[in-house]
């Protein structure tokens, strides 16, 4: 990985270009945890930049990270390297960096309250639980304020620990539903860069509540 000693951020910041987005990816660094329930705005980092041709080559403020522009508007992509834990440790940091208001920090996470491979693009919120968005809130000094992308894994079954659920893999037809979500994250950022958050959530979220009583409430 390269670096951040030399990176610039000038031209995010010429009086005549947008504002730029930071997405925030939660997960745990490391081959275990590739491809967990737990680990899945790490997917939506990936494919998203994948789609867009944006590398993800550089460590700065404890998160692989890339930089790019998405029709003009720029775009920073990170996903802490903290562990989960700990993700407001590089969030905190990143948004200080670039002098961002919470509003154009955007966090991808995993969410149990939604079916699995149901999405919901919100403004703001309570951190549910999850121990990721509680150290986020911790590092941004209890703000809640902060646009966040929910990637629905479904509940555990039965009697089954929501922490192991969470490090376990997806079976094939959950992955294929997960998948297929992420593929419309992809539009819905794309979405947002173009007609903002509160348009693109609107539309985004009336898409996924039809979708959302078509699939069973537990991830199979």
């Amino acid at each position: 990985m390269k670096m951040m000693s030399r990176f610039s951020k000038p031209r995010y910041f010429c009086s005549d270009a947008p504002r730029p987005w930071l997405f925030v990816g939660l997960g745990n660094p490391g081959d275990k945890y590739k491809g967990t329930r737990h680990n899945v705005g790490f997917e939506m980092i990936d494919v998203f930049a994948q789609s867009q041709g944006i590398a993800m080559d550089r460590v700065h403020c404890k998160a692989i990270f890339g930089q790019g522009f998405v029709d003009e508007v720029p775009v920073l992509l990170a996903k802490p390297q903290t562990y989960m834990n700990l993700s407001g440790e590089s969030a905190g940091p990143l948004a200080a960096y670039y002098k961002l208001p919470l509003n154009r920090v955007l966090v991808f996470h995993d969410d149990m309250n939604l079916p699995c491979g149901v999405l919901r693009l919100n403004p703001n919120g309570g951190h549910g639980s999850h121990s990721g968005l509680k150290s986020v809130f911790y590092n941004f000094r209890g703000n809640r304020e902060f646009p966040r992308l929910r990637i629905g894994i479904g509940r555990p079954p039965g009697q089954m620990d929501p922490k192991a659920y969470l490090l376990q893999k997806f079976n094939a037809t959950a992955q294929g539903r997960i998948d297929a979500a992420l593929q419309e994250g992809v539009d819905v950022l794309k979405l947002l860069l173009s007609k903002g958050l509160n348009e693109s959530a609107r539309r985004f979220n009336t898409e996924q509540k039809y979708k959302h009583l078509r699939l069973d409430t537990t991830a199979t």
